[in-house]
């Protein structure tokens, strides 16, 4: 049943094939690679500023801040995607994420910038087996000597794993 609903929600996903298709990504990066994401799902980019723990809550999310009034859980991608222990500096960015009506603060270790990909610079996402699930994958993006790890941050912050996220917050 499983497959049956992730072949389906595949078939959903929209798709970034042909040469006159653009996506506009804001790419990011976690350790050396670089990632990135759907630029309609970004509300804004902020710098890391301390959170407020929860109780119990998974490694990964990091705590909670209070954003103009609304409480904004807030994931750190590198522990997420166990990359590392992360360090928190004068790059580090609070990438604050509109998904669903639902806001969610991504902490990644610099953002880079927003780039135009054509459906012909996106390549379908190998099967790998890798710490980030294919299924959060729209594919990779090439844009000359750059491959970027293209995200479906919809399916990854809606993901059951992350409904913890939207309990830790009500």
């Amino acid at each position: 049943m499983a497959e049956t609903a992730a072949g389906m929600a595949r078939a959903q996903a929209p798709q970034h094939q042909g040469a006159d298709a653009r996506l506009e990504v804001v790419t990011f990066k976690l350790g050396e690679e670089e990632y990135g994401i759907d630029i309609q799902k970004v509300q804004e980019l902020r710098g890391y500023d301390a959170v407020t723990r929860i109780a119990n809550a998974p490694e990964y999310i990091k705590g909670v801040v209070n954003l103009r009034g609304i409480i904004v859980p807030i994931i750190d991608m590198r522990i997420k995607f166990r990359l590392g222990e992360p360090t928190y500096d004068q790059f580090t960015v609070v990438i604050v994420l509109n998904i669903g009506g639902r806001v969610v603060g991504m902490v990644v270790d610099s953002v880079s910038d927003v780039i135009t990909l054509t459906g012909d610079q996106i390549k379908p996402a190998p099967e790998m087996g890798s710490v980030l699930d294919a299924d959060y994958l729209i594919g990779l993006g090439t844009l000359e000597e750059r491959m970027l790890i293209l995200v479906d941050i919809d399916r990854l912050m809606s993901s059951e794993e992350m409904g913890l996220v939207e309990k830790m917050a009500a």
